[in-house]
């Protein structure tokens, strides 16, 4: 019998392994090449994901709040409350009423929708940009527009600052695309639907928000502009005949039409919420502060050094970017980067000075969230500064050092106390944990009034964290807000209120803030003291104070 060959069986090593680097190298040349090809998609998931991205580690505060209690009200009752108050952002919490239906409610659900909406605005400032000044402007301005401070704010905030911007940047991308069809010769039917498009849109957008009609008003002075320019240059060259301007009668006329029919649509919405002006009566004047503000606080989050920076490439864009196109013998690159100078320019700058002028005048407008919709603008004014430059290297360097400074201040705005200090998610969970098993529980609760809302009580940390809340009774609570129309609920008599819904509660908590707000803790403390209750344990976190009462 023949004994059985032995020895080494040798498999290829490119057996099985070499399909799977080769799949691997295709899938990573398709992504490059989607980066590439689609910059716009790409910039935007990056925005995506960078707002959403620790969205849920900052504790809510007043604004999200109100978000919260809006958006969580019945159909009814939301209109009720709009009849009275926030009507400007109505639609807005009608989006996230019925975002809340699909996914329900958390900090990181009600923020989502801001990061996404960053996301979208990156893509289409990308879109912009590209329209305007080529394939390398459009990227810069994504990316810096990502990068400023009071961007990475909006993305991670449940406030509609972030869907404005989206708003501002698709009005003018319609805008532009109107105006080069009407210019170009398409068919008249073309033309008109694009500024059918245009006026829809504008009412959409003032719909949302009502200071989006600066943007319209800054869309007529670019229009303005940009006809001037361009009679200006045909005197200069005495060629009347060099080709068809880009803003004639035409387009004027068109934009006229579209403009007028958008405000007559909205102006109800408008007077409405001209009505309910006393919500903004907490806005100052001018003051001293509000150079800082403009300079500072409205796009760069504060940071004076950070503002110093993007001040200086703001202006280095415009300047160089005039000047490039005022030569005798301008190229066409000069050309369309001065013509993006008369398109942005206006959307930065025309909306602040308008809400400081209306301030001035007497008419509280001006606050530096207010000056949201100019975002996407002044990206795109840094990133012709940037992308002044001709070298790829020098490019990819001087954006990437913008970047970097950024990163503070991306940072900044995800930490647990980055919302006006706020620490009612640490309050909710030291009610939770002092719980523990008996969430569900019969317990009682006294609402105080907050930090900086004397008017309001601290029941708006029960709407922004309902689970640490669960099973509680509120003692004090005489007008329900989701009933009568309003934001918040009132407070009754505590001396009556409390001893008629203590019943067999044997646990009452306190919940209300610190100076700064009216202190109605001593007047509970005495109710309940005559009712058998003692101090059990008391907390402080932040601007937020505790109490744990026990019958004895």
């Amino acid at each position: 019998m023949t004994a059985p060959q032995t020895g080494t069986i040798h498999v290829p090593a490119s057996a099985g392994v070499a399909p799977v680097r080769t799949r691997l190298r295709s899938a990573s040349t398709a992504l490059r090449v989607a980066a590439v090809r689609t910059p716009e998609l790409t910039v935007g998931a990056l925005g995506v994901v960078t707002g959403a991205l620790f969205a849920w580690v900052p504790s809510l505060w007043y604004d999200e709040a109100a978000t919260v209690t809006s958006a969580t009200r019945s159909w009814p009752q939301l209109w009720a409350e709009l009849h009275n108050v926030d009507a400007v952002h109505g639609l807005y919490y009608a989006l996230i009423h019925a975002w809340f239906w699909l996914v329900g409610y958390t900090p990181f659900t009600l923020r989502f929708p801001s990061a996404l909406a960053i996301g979208v605005t990156a893509g289409l400032v990308v879109a912009l940009g590209r329209r305007l000044g080529g394939r390398r402007l459009g990227i810069v301005a994504g990316l810096v527009f990502l990068a400023i401070p009071r961007v990475q704010w909006a993305g991670s905030e449940g406030r509609p600052y972030a869907t404005v911007t989206t708003l501002a940047v698709a009005l003018t991308l319609v805008g532009i695309t109107a105006v080069r069809r009407t210019r170009s010769g398409a068919t008249r039917a073309s033309s008109i639907r694009w500024w059918v498009a245009y006026g829809l849109l504008a009412l959409l957008a003032v719909c949302f928000n009502v200071y989006l009609a600066l943007a319209v008003v800054a869309h007529a002075a670019a229009l303005a502009w940009t006809w001037l320019a361009e009679r200006r240059s045909r005197t200069w060259t005495r060629r009347p005949d060099a080709g068809d301007p880009l803003v004639g009668r035409v387009v004027l006329v068109r934009w006229v039409v579209a403009a007028a029919a958008a405000a007559l649509l909205a102006s109800p919405l408008v007077l409405e919420v001209t009505e309910q002006s006393k919500q903004v009566a907490w806005i100052s004047g001018i003051t001293q502060r509000t150079p800082r503000q403009v300079f500072a606080t409205s796009w760069f989050g504060g940071i004076d050094s950070y503002a110093a920076v993007a001040w200086t490439l703001l202006v280095i864009g415009v300047v160089v970017s005039l000047v490039a196109a005022h030569r005798r013998v301008p190229t066409v690159r000069a050309l369309l980067r001065a013509q993006s100078v008369r398109i942005a320019l206006p959307l930065a700058l025309l909306p602040t000075g308008a809400l400081l002028a209306a301030t001035a005048l007497g008419k509280h407008l001006y606050s530096p969230k207010y000056a949201s919709l100019s975002m996407p603008f002044v990206a795109l004014l840094i990133a012709l500064a940037i992308t002044a430059l001709r070298r790829k290297a020098l490019i990819a360097a001087l954006l990437a050092v913008f970047l970097v400074i950024s990163v503070p201040s991306a940072i900044d705005v995800k930490t647990p106390r980055s919302k006006q200090e706020s620490t009612w998610a640490n309050a909710a969970s030291i009610i939770a944990a002092e719980r523990g098993a008996n969430t569900g529980a019969n317990e009682g609760v006294v609402f105080g009034s907050v930090y900086g809302h004397p008017t309001s009580t601290a029941e708006i940390i029960r709407v922004s964290y309902p689970w640490a809340f669960t099973g509680m009774t509120d003692l004090g609570i005489r007008k329900n807000g989701a009933e009568t129309g309003v934001l918040w609920n009132e407070n009754g008599d505590l001396a009556s209120t409390i001893p008629a819904r203590l019943g067999d509660i044997d646990t009452v908590w306190f919940v209300g803030g610190t100076p700064k707000a009216r202190n109605i803790q001593p007047e509970t403390t005495e109710v309940l003291a005559e009712h058998g209750f003692h101090v059990e344990q008391k907390w402080r976190t932040g601007r937020v104070v505790i109490t744990e009462f026990v019958r004895d």
